[in-house]
């Protein structure tokens, strides 16, 4: 056989295997999920819970005793937060006794059509190219859904796909995510638009049981508008490509279920009870999503290496010999940056601890917490943004986010950035003071006098002048 005749069966074949490769490589592409902006509200001044506002929401309980007053104390001095945070409207007008469901789409009207909007026209993609809708407010379900408050100001299509997530806790926003991406996996050139948050309105605790009274001093006003992609004509603008996502859910254990959970107290007095198991329930849920993600995100060599040191570990002790550190891994090797759930100053530390994590990488869920407080499911975001602020997502760098929730639950997804980024955010009027020289919360200057008090019949809440 020539070689004119070889070549003339080749070619076809050649042609053939290259056009399913394509076929197959452009299928894959086309389930990539991007994203293209996303916008973290920062709610009006008028909304900042200083110390002084603070301690008028105290006063006004009429429930609360001295030994109440000085687990607030402890628990606002030692939450990590300091005096910029917001809170809902309803606490500054004196009314939080009594929200209404007026109160609550209030709430998140003002964060609605403040971030939403924005992401929308700095973007340049209007309302009617939204394809998919998803809206995670865990403990508000209102009838229109907050989804369909959404599409009727914006006046988006009629065929758009809608979801309305409720109750899925703090880690609803990767939750979101995730309904996007499978979206994704079935239809090409998709725009989705995940809006998330909290109201805080109707869920403000007036009473005095103590695992209730702590969400008050942790949980804040705040939000994030994100948008997705999965267009290929829209690659090249994108910040983020999404490696991959892992969800645990440890429902199906009962302490786990019950640690963090929307209840009422003895006097009927709804509220959020978070359990003193809390820490245990979120270690082991930890646990179990890390087992899943770790061979996605590291490479085959530290893989290899901790498979090597752990099994050397365990011939040493066996053999009698002095028990040496247990082997651990290095997380650097395959991720960059670290975006934490801001769920509290001990979870913070707990996760840094278990990931040998230094300051400088924890420095953006301190300060993020510091700021802005517990802002549920959004409080991701206000993570990345402080680290695009500061300037330290490069193109191909990777970001682990890590979330926790009520459920109980520990989501975890991994992002490469895909181009420079580093433009104005919700720090944009703030991030030069950040990291400030002390994170020292002034409330215990004011109110410190508390713990010198020690007649609780006798006990009002007026600070000294």
């Amino acid at each position: 056989m020539d070689v004119l005749t070889i070549l003339l069966f080749s070619v076809p074949v050649i042609c053939l295997i290259f056009l399913i490769w394509k076929r197959f490589d452009d299928d894959r592409r086309d389930r990539d999920c991007y994203i293209l902006d996303y916008e973290c509200h920062k709610p009006s001044d008028d909304r900042k819970l200083t110390t002084e506002h603070s301690g008028a929401i105290i006063r006004r309980n009429t429930s609360l005793g001295l030994f109440e007053c000085k687990f607030l104390l402890k628990a606002v001095v030692n939450a990590g937060i300091g005096e910029h945070t917001y809170g809902p409207r309803i606490v500054f007008e004196g009314r939080e006794e009594k929200p209404t469901i007026k109160d609550s789409i209030l709430e998140m009207e003002e964060f609605f059509y403040d971030s939403v909007g924005k992401l929308l026209n700095r973007t340049g993609i209007s309302p009617s190219e939204i394809d998919v809708l998803v809206v995670n407010v865990s403990m508000l379900a209102s009838v229109p859904s907050l989804a369909s408050l959404i599409i009727n100001h914006y006046k988006m299509r009629e065929d758009i796909k809608v979801f309305n997530l409720s109750g899925m806790g703090c880690s609803a926003s990767l939750i979101s995510v995730d309904v996007a991406r499978n979206i994704f996996k079935s239809h090409k050139n998709v725009n989705a638009l995940v809006v998330t948050s909290e109201s805080l309105s109707p869920n403000w605790y007036t009473g005095n049981d103590r695992s209730m009274i702590l969400s008050n001093c942790l949980f804040r006003s705040g939000g994030c508008a994100m948008l997705l992609t999965n267009k290929r004509a829209l690659r090249d603008r994108a910040m983020f490509k999404l490696k991959c996502l892992v969800r645990t859910h440890h429902g199906a254990w009962d302490d786990s279920y019950g640690c963090c959970i929307q209840t009422e107290d003895e006097e009927g007095r709804p509220g959020f009870h978070l359990a003193k198991n809390l820490p245990k329930a979120a270690t082991r849920a930890f646990v179990d999503n890390l087992r899943i993600i770790t061979p996605m995100i590291l490479p085959v060599r530290e893989l290899l290496r901790y498979g090597i040191f752990t099994l050397l570990h365990k011939m040493r002790n066996g053999s009698g010999e002095d028990e040496a550190p247990k082997p651990t891994i290095n997380f650097r090797t395959g991720v960059d940056h670290f975006c934490i759930h801001t769920g509290g100053k001990a979870v913070i530390d707990g996760i840094g601890n278990n990931l040998k994590l230094t300051q400088y990488e924890l420095e953006p869920a301190r300060m993020t917490l510091h700021r802005f407080g517990n802002t549920s499911a959004s409080s991701l975001w206000y993570v990345l943004a402080y680290m695009e602020a500061k300037k330290r997502l490069k193109r191909g760098d990777r970001v682990l986010m890590i979330s926790f929730g009520a459920g109980f639950k520990c989501n975890s997804c991994l992002w490469e950035v895909v181009r420079d980024v580093g433009s104005g955010n919700v720090w944009e009027d703030c991030i030069d003071s950040y990291p400030p020289k002390t994170l020292v919360n002034p409330f215990m200057q004011k109110y410190g006098w508390i713990n010198m008090e020690e007649d609780p019949t006798n006990f009002k809440f007026e600070p000294s002048s």
